[in-house]
This record gives C-alpha cells, sequence and structure tokens, in this order.
C-alpha cells in the first residue's frame, strides 16, 4: 500500500487581497526568555502583523521598568519585519479591538498553563468575542518562568547560569542591574531561615 503523502505546511502564508490578520502576544515580559522568543519567531508565521504587547501592571515588582523591556524586546525582534512592539494599560481585549486583531496569541508550556489560559480564553471569547490561538511552547523551555528567573536572580542566583533560558541581553543587563544595585537588586536580599 502506497505510503500517504502528508499536507505540506508553508512558513510564511502568500499574500491575499483581503485585510491583513493581526495577532497580539501579550505578557509582561519580565524579563523576556528564549521561549517567548520562540513564540513569537513561530506565531509570526501565522499571522500577516504580529504585535508584542507588554502589559503595565503597577503593583507588580518588576525587574526592569517597561521602557528597558521595550527596548529589549525591540531590539530582539529587529529583522523580523512584520513584528510590533508596544506597551498598554488595561485589559488585553480592549488592546486587542483597538488594534484590528483578529486574536490572542498564548505559548502554553504545561499542563497547569493550559488549565488557567482555557479559562481565560473563554472568557474573552464569552466577553469579548476575542479569539485565542495556543502554539505548544518546544520542549526545551517547557519549564521556562520569567517569575521562577526573577526569583532566582533576586535570591542570589548567576545570570549566567541561566544561558539555555535568557537572550543574552538580558544575562548583561541582569549583571549590570546586581553590579549598580538597580531595581530590585536595590533591596536587601530577605534572611535565610533557620
Amino acid at each position: 500500500m502506497p505510503a500517504k503523502r502528508l499536507p505540506s505546511f508553508s512558513p510564511r502564508r502568500p499574500a491575499s487581497k483581503k485585510a491583513p490578520t493581526v495577532a497580539v502576544f501579550p505578557g509582561t515580559f519580565d524579563p523576556i526568555t528564549l521561549g517567548h522568543l520562540d513564540i513569537i519567531a513561530r506565531g509570526r508565521q501565522l499571522f500577516d502583523r504580529l504585535i508584542v504587547a507588554i502589559g503595565v501592571n503597577p503593583e507588580k515588582d518588576h525587574l526592569f521598568p517597561v521602557a528597558e523591556r521595550l527596548r529589549i524586546i525591540q531590539k530582539l525582534v529587529k529583522g523580523m519585519d512584520n513584528v510590533s512592539v508596544e506597551a498598554y494599560e488595561g485589559l488585553t481585549v480592549d488592546l486587542v479591538q483597538r488594534r484590528g486583531a483578529m486574536a490572542i496569541l498564548r505559548g502554553l508550556r504545561n499542563l497547569s498553563d493550559m488549565d488557567y489560559e482555557f479559562r481565560v480564553a473563554l472568557t474573552n471569547r464569552k466577553v469579548a468575542g476575542v479569539e485565542t490561538v495556543f502554539i505548544m511552547t518546544r520542549e526545551e523551555f517547557g519549564f521556562t518562568s520569567s517569575s521562577l528567573i526573577k526569583q532566582i536572580v533576586t535570591l542570589g542566583g548567576d545570570p549566567h547560569q541561566l544561558r539555555d533560558l535568557l537572550p543574552p541581553i538580558v544575562i548583561k543587563l541582569l549583571v549590570d542591574y546586581r553590579r549598580r544595585k538597580l531595581g530590585p537588586f536595590a533591596r536587601a536580599p530577605r534572611e535565610p531561615l533557620h
């Protein structure tokens, strides 16, 4: 019996006469990881335009100020002609509607992500009519988390040991922030538990 021929996958959608498809990839990106960059690189193949949207939450402690995150991400996506970066406040669905986007792009790392993201996606569709497109992360980034990285570096971990998870520009900045005692590095480390 002859082998079944699988459909081929085109890495970039052909240009069409209909309106361009736009998606928003939201997050705090504090810091941006190689996992985030993988989702951006793969997500930009699915849409004519991808907006990386840095959410501003004034109640959260951040490693890097918004302006710094914006600068870093713009530098990292410089060669990606259909990717733009911006910061926003408020609801993600409002930004999606303002930008005329058709979907929110999200990366999934594991089952815990899936449970949370599924609930948010259903709510966004019910409340605002906004769809969510999920991309599974690559295996090597399955447990990469900005929150975990933030915890490691603020508790004294060496940023250079995170080279498999972070872009070099982020590692360099973390080392500089620690040396100059900027941001969360300005606070004294917590006392160890006895």
